[in-house]
């Protein structure tokens, strides 16, 4: 494009040579931005492929049932908020009821439900009011009541005005009594160990104050009894999507993270917490979109800044399993959601960039987030809208062109069958070859449109965020045992 640009505006003058050297300069701009990025992705993949070889190594010399039957935990409280989950939340309870971890409690707050997600719960597990004391270290909505449940002793239902997710994660952590703190989504199944598996970092090293696990999409699973008992692929292509970009996040760029103690993100969906950590930070920020992630960059500022020793770990295991969008609209309700809360975790935390005595969290990984996930979306839709000028105005180098974007296709394509082969070798979890092979072709099919879309999503999102358009939304739920 640059050599046809300069013989086409060669003879003109003013704006046109304005003009020229706009694109010039936008187009050595995309092309540093491209090639930083996806040395990045590289550079990621190498270490997370190097950590999860020698994670797995690990794993199979570890009786994980046996360390815990020996005594060696730490009690557990797992906080689960649930606003109109009337769909999935037996399900969900009752993969909770059927974790194995030698001591621990489960507390679901109902943070002001509209629907019949409150007279489920008591029906189901027969609830009854109790009488516990706790103390309210973190403000929250006023608690309504408190319920017991005479077939679980360790269930507890915490009934509350409706405050957010991030409030009813607050009384969670006030009504606990254990330790270790561990926050799901209602709408969440996790494996039978999967908290005995999350929680192992906590007794390697005492300086851990995080741990997150890998999160798989359960859609075109069997679920019993709050259980995946069969892993299979969904056939809603919106959801193949998602599984190969979940695979990609989860195993290369968390893990990738991990490896240099920069994990920004623990995904809301299921994450474990010392809890002393939690209330040294302030708790979940209440006024905050994305408080999973601005918990995690808030503990990052201060232990960083504050020289305290301390590690945010992330678990490639497949603990948790989560109900992904299987249409359009819902999709793009999520991803917007989920760029707000990016741009909200990092303007909260901003004292992290570039900042030396945050060390990598402030030199590279904050940066990261910013110039490439929370900017991206502008770069890439922005791109577009300058190639579509080129060639409208015939100024389209093409070899040029079509060498760029073969590249970057193959970029995707490696990142993503790097992924999908790294779950072949060390997990496993799609027993089908046709399945992998199906999600190799969506890996490949998503650079056509599917991505273009998310990054318009995104765009619109910071757009939205911009102009005061800050509200958290809702997600439409199918329930587990309805569709899967």
């Amino acid at each position: 494009m640059l050599k046809i640009c300069c013989a086409t505006f060669s003879q003109g003058k003013g704006g046109r040579l304005v003009l020229y050297q706009f694109l010039t300069f936008y187009n050595w701009g995309v092309l540093i931005y491209f090639f930083l990025l996806n040395g990045i992705y590289l550079f990621l993949t190498f270490l997370a492929y190097k950590a999860i070889r020698e994670y797995t190594h690990h794993l199979s010399s570890v009786n994980l049932k046996r360390i815990f039957e020996l005594g060696f935990y730490k009690p557990l409280t797992v906080i689960a908020p649930a606003y109109n989950e009337a769909a999935t939340i037996v399900s969900s309870v009752k993969s909770l009821l059927n974790l194995q971890y030698p001591q621990f409690e489960i507390l679901v707050v109902n943070d002001g439900s509209t629907d019949q997600t409150l007279e489920i719960l008591k029906q189901e597990f027969r609830l009854v009011p109790s009488h516990r004391v706790y103390r309210e270290k973190l403000k929250t909505q006023p608690i309504q009541a408190v319920y017991g449940s005479l077939l679980y002793p360790q269930l507890h239902v915490l009934d509350k005005q409706n405050g957010g997710k991030a409030d009813a994660l607050n009384a969670g952590v006030n009504f606990s009594q254990y330790p270790l703190l561990c926050s799901i989504d209602a709408d969440s199944l996790i494996e039978t160990e999967g908290l005995l598996r999350v929680t192992r970092p906590f007794l390697e090293d005492q300086s851990v104050i995080a741990a997150g696990g890998t999160v798989r999409i359960a859609n075109g699973c069997k679920v019993k009894n709050g259980r995946v008992t069969e892993v299979a692929l969904s056939k809603n292509s919106w959801v193949r999507f998602q599984v190969v970009e979940y695979l990609r996040a989860f195993l290369f760029g968390r893990m990738g993270w991990n490896s240099v103690n920069a994990v920004l993100v623990i995904s809301g969906a299921f994450g474990v917490f010392l809890k002393s950590a939690v209330l040294t930070v302030g708790g979940y920020r209440s006024d905050c979109i994305g408080e999973d992630m601005e918990l995690v960059v808030r503990m990052h500022r201060h232990y960083r800044l504050n020289k305290l020793p301390y590690r945010v770990v992330f678990v490639p295991d497949p603990v948790c399993w989560t109900e992904a969008p299987e249409d359009g609209q819902v999709l793009s309700k999520q991803r917007k959601r989920w760029q707000k809360g990016l741009y909200d975790s990092l303007k909260s935390n901003k004292a992290l960039f570039f900042n030396p005595r945050a060390g990598i969290v402030g030199l590279l990984a904050y940066p990261f987030f910013f110039f490439f996930e929370l900017l991206g979306p502008v770069i890439e839709i922005s791109g577009y809208c300058v190639f579509t000028y080129c060639l409208v105005m015939g100024l389209v180098n093409w070899p040029f062109a079509v060498l760029f974007l073969t590249v970057a296709v193959l970029m995707g394509v490696v990142l993503s069958a790097s992924s999908l082969l790294l779950e072949e070798l060390s997990f496993k979890r799609y027993p089908k070859t046709q399945d992998i092979l199906i999600l190799f072709l969506y890996g490949i099919l998503e650079n056509f449109g599917y991505r273009q879309l998310l990054a318009w999503w995104r765009l619109v999102a910071l757009v939205e965020y911009v102009r005061g358009k800050k509200a958290w939304g809702t997600m439409d739920r199918k329930g587990f045992t309805e569709k899967f």
